[in-house]
């Protein structure tokens, strides 16, 4: 089963992964993992971070001739402002910078500090970074090109931004996602994208920052990933739990969630039919895809809402560790809106976690013996 690990802090060095249970076999180049890293990086609204930093993934373990070896598989993501932070903030050497003590609101500074028992939060801030995500984006793209090999397609893209919200969007992955990479914001309606900028640009004039919604969407799954039978193997609370734990997302919602539950239950469910020859299918999908913690067939969507950034330009209210006086919370780069990023991420660990359903379900050491289990058991939907 696919296991990852990821270490490594916004001020070290570089950034790790081990990503355990890949099968051998699996084409892998670090061209697969880098695009996605840029991807990353790119979006409207982004910070002075990404003037700096230009992540590309080394692979140092697990891989031989461009194809996976079943061991496991190590990426390496160097951080390039490590250089700077290297000449004041040597790993052995008395800290040469000043204690961070003015925590944020909205940042696990304070929470981290007390739990830590430290009174310097950068001790917290730089692991509890956002950057940490480019790990997780270089992993959730070396289990979207296992994905791939199983005929599924993953995307994610940005419904809103502030109170600019997308409207009519094209249909299927494709579609969406040759519109949505077209858009600074990754956004795929463009009179959407555009009022999205307007959005960002006041919030700079107003030196704020903005949040908004992003949606992943995975097409060509079979059903019956996931399980029923316990709360913990249910793979709709799986995926909201990978979605929540991305920095500054605060909630999460499966197919039409929050709108069917106003709604009756006529309007709430996706009516079942069949057809000789096309066997049972859905007209609609509200669903998103997962019924009793399964999927059911349909493409999967899933929704996270993404807070403004907690480092503001114009710093909220705060009380330093030290003194308890009242003081304005830290100032450091940060982004004025991070959603279009925020997008790549929650594909990324959407992605994780339905490769890790399709090892579960289907097994296999190799490429191929998985391959094999899968279409068996489509061979025995097929008769049914």
């Amino acid at each position: 089963m696919l296991r990852y690990l990821t270490a490594g802090e916004s001020h070290g060095q570089c950034l790790v992964a081990v990503v355990e249970g890949l099968p051998a076999g699996l084409p892998l180049t670090v061209a697969h993992i880098n695009a996605d890293l840029q991807r990353r990086q790119a979006g409207y609204g982004r910070g002075g971070r990404q003037k700096i930093e230009r992540d590309e993934v080394q692979i140092a373990s697990g891989v031989r001739g461009g194809r996976t070896l079943g061991s496991p598989v190590t990426l390496i993501i160097q951080n390039r402002d490590w250089v700077n932070w290297g000449r004041i903030m040597p790993v052995e050497a008395p800290l040469a910078v000043p204690a961070v003590t003015a925590p944020r609101p909205g940042h696990p500074d304070l929470s981290g500090a007390l739990k830590y028992g430290t009174k310097d939060v950068r001790d917290i801030l730089e692991r509890a970074s956002a950057r940490e995500t480019a790990a997780r984006v270089a992993v959730g793209a070396v289990a979207k090109r296992l994905l791939a090999e199983l005929g599924v397609d993953v995307l994610g893209h940005v419904l809103a931004i502030g109170p600019a919200e997308a409207g009519r969007l094209p249909a299927g992955n494709r579609a969406l996602r040759a519109a949505a990479e077209r858009s600074p914001v990754r956004c795929a309606d463009a009179a959407a994208a555009r009022a999205q900028m307007r959005v960002i640009e006041r919030a700079i004039r107003a030196r704020d920052a903005v949040g908004g919604v992003v949606e992943v969407r995975a097409e060509g799954l079979p059903p019956g990933l996931g399980s029923h039978v316990q709360w913990d193997r249910k793979l709709d609370a799986r995926l909201a739990g990978a979605v929540i734990s991305i920095q500054a997302f605060k909630g999460v919602a499966i197919g039409d969630a929050f709108g069917v539950a106003r709604g009756p239950g006529s309007r709430a469910h996706d009516e079942i039919f069949h057809r000789r020859g096309r066997g049972f299918y859905r007209r609609t999908n509200r669903a998103g895809g997962i019924e009793g913690g399964m999927t059911n067939g349909m493409p999967v969507v899933v929704r996270g809402a993404v807070k403004p950034v907690s480092t503001l330009m114009r710093p909220l209210a705060s009380v330093d560790l030290e003194t308890k006086r009242p003081v304005r919370a830290l100032r450091e780069r940060s982004d004025v809106c991070m959603v279009p990023a925020a997008a790549v991420v929650a594909e990324a660990v959407v992605a994780i976690e339905l490769a890790r359903a399709f090892q579960e379900k289907f097994g296999g050491d190799s490429l191929p013996e998985l391959l094999r289990n899968l279409r068996s058991y489509l061979g025995t939907l097929k008769a049914f």
